[in-house]
């Protein structure tokens, strides 16, 4: 099921960039004296925004199918009816619409909320959080994600995204492009041979890499403004406490990858260290509550 959500998401874009391109008439930016900037800039801007705005569009829609979250219709016992009336509070108390409340199968403790705009999100918790964590704790944790929905977290990493994902293919096809002509010399000035596209997707991966720390120190930024955010709608003991026993349980993540950084539990630590970690340390976060 995610190879085929992730097939036909990466269809769309293909499909939906194709026509804006067609329409804004920039269908090539290699021309017989080399690249025209101007196109290539609208080119790449064109693929980049497009694939964040598609993902964005459909996270709802990714998340329920990548987790296996099933939304509370109509609360069928004591558990979910508490959850639908905690999250209708928060929601009022921090000046959105009610989102959707979901509950995924998992054991590990986790939640996560997504959605396009903040009158029309998701907000989901895992069973093993229902399960385990004392009601303080879980409404501390339905504020954090909560929090996400009321700044507009999602909007802006995908904006974040875009812009990234724009400069990451421009300057990768600047720069294969001059390797590609240093290597032909003066052999057919101006055209490009699978050096230019070897050299491309080489520097994409390389562009890619350091441009990730960008939109990963957001997304370590956004989760001090939620668990802020936990503190203010459940208590700042509670949301405290949370993480204490997220921190103790020493669980790794196993939501699907794409829908890690929406989490509150930062899951393992990526092997090239917190500068490509969505979530900060769970002490760090502690720390910064304390000092509130």
């Amino acid at each position: 099921m995610r190879i085929i959500l992730f097939l036909v998401t990466n269809l769309a874009v293909m499909l939906v960039a194709g026509v804006i391109l067609s329409l804004l008439g920039v269908n090539n930016y290699m021309t017989s004296n080399g690249l025209n900037f101007t196109s290539l800039l609208i080119f790449c801007g064109v693929f980049g925004f497009t694939g964040s705005i598609i993902s964005l569009l459909m996270s709802k829609f990714m998340a329920k199918r990548g987790t296996g979250a099933v939304v509370i219709e109509k609360p069928s016992n004591h558990k979910e009816a508490w959850l639908m009336d905690t999250v209708a509070q928060l929601s009022r108390e921090a000046g959105i619409k009610m989102p959707e409340v979901a509950i995924f199968p998992s054991h590990d403790a986790n939640a996560f909320a997504t959605g396009w705009n903040k009158n029309d999100a998701l907000v989901a918790v895992s069973s093993g959080m229902l399960e385990r964590f004392p009601p303080d704790e879980i409404k501390a944790v339905l504020g954090h994600e909560i929090g996400h929905v009321a700044n507009g977290d999602m909007v802006t990493l995908s904006l974040i995204q875009g812009v990234v994902n724009t400069f990451v293919m421009f300057f990768a096809r600047i720069a294969a492009y001059a390797v590609d002509q240093f290597l032909r010399k003066d052999d057919n000035e101006g055209s490009v041979g699978w050096g230019y596209y070897i050299a491309t997707f080489v520097f994409e991966i390389l562009f890619g890499i350091l441009a990730s720390m960008i939109v990963m120190w957001f997304s370590r930024y956004r989760e001090f403004r939620a668990d802020e955010a936990g503190a203010r709608l459940g208590g700042k003991g509670a949301m405290i406490a949370a993480l204490a026993r997220l921190q103790s349980e020493h669980e790794e993540s196993h939501m699907p990858d794409g829908m890690v950084a929406f989490g509150i539990n930062r899951g393992k630590m990526p092997t090239l260290g917190e500068l490509f970690s969505s979530h900060p340390p769970i002490n760090d976060r502690i720390k910064a509550l304390q000092a509130l």
